[in-house]
């Protein structure tokens, strides 16, 4: 079954993820479900539907999170789908490029695995470890009590120096900055900020992958192009 089409009214879509119609419809006004509408403008849920529906109610019921915090949520997925469907529809068009000499090719991996020796990598400048924990938390306008929190949560994980001191990145004081938005401004409790930053990571993640993935394959196009135009020149001509 398509899950994108459109087959459940209000009643069963509300059934099946066991919640009230007039929750589904505060869900559809905040923008967080968007199901299409019939010919008689009657609300149809995909089975998607339903699925991001079961996932509101385990981040609003089972964690807690409120509706600020879902709508983060719900807006990364979206970008992370996004994103993989944007790799997925430019890796289709080079694979088809490529044909089928793509499968006899035996490229590197874009990336090393940790594992090979290798240069060391040059750390971007907001990934330098710098601040000291009470300069940070004066820079995030926090106590050190709460950065040692977040930490715990797993939030940020700043570095250490050869003496155990904890040093904060550009970086880490960006990410504190986030929470702060999300726990003073938008009201979200931990467990949401939890899944905001874990999604955000992934996110970033995802983005240095794919773009790899697709660099590889464009050398791969690059490199099988000009072989091609390698062996046009070694060909004899008839004389």
């Amino acid at each position: 079954m398509d899950k994108d089409r459109p087959v459940y009214i209000i009643s069963v879509a509300a059934e099946l993820v066991d919640m009230h119609p007039q929750t589904l419809r505060l869900y559809e006004r905040k923008g967080l479900i968007e199901p299409k509408r019939s010919g008689g403008k009657t609300r149809l849920y995909s089975e998607r539907d339903v699925e991001k529906l079961r996932e509101i109610r385990r981040l609003t019921q089972e964690l807690g999170v409120n509706l600020a915090g879902v709508e983060e949520i719900m807006r990364l997925r979206e970008e992370l789908w996004a994103l993989e469907q944007r790799f997925r529809t430019e890796a289709e068009r080079l694979q088809k490029e490529l044909g089928e000499k793509l499968q006899d090719l035996r490229m590197p991996p874009a990336l090393p695995a940790p594992s090979e020796g290798k240069p060391k990598r040059h750390v971007p400048d907001k990934e330098r470890p710098v601040y000291v924990i009470s300069v940070a938390a004066e820079l995030v306008d926090m106590h050190p009590q709460t950065l040692r929190l977040y930490e715990r949560k797993g939030l940020v994980k700043p570095r250490r120096s050869g003496g155990k001191t904890r040093l904060y990145s550009e970086r880490d004081v960006e990410k504190l900055r986030e929470i702060r938005r999300l726990t003073q401004e938008l009201g979200v409790n931990l467990a949401g900020v939890e899944e905001i930053i874990r999604l955000r990571d992934e996110l970033d993640s995802q983005q240095v992958h794919l773009e790899a993935e697709v660099a590889r394959l464009r050398l791969a196009l690059l490199r099988e192009l000009g072989s091609g135009e390698g062996e046009k020149e070694k060909t004899p001509t008839a004389g």
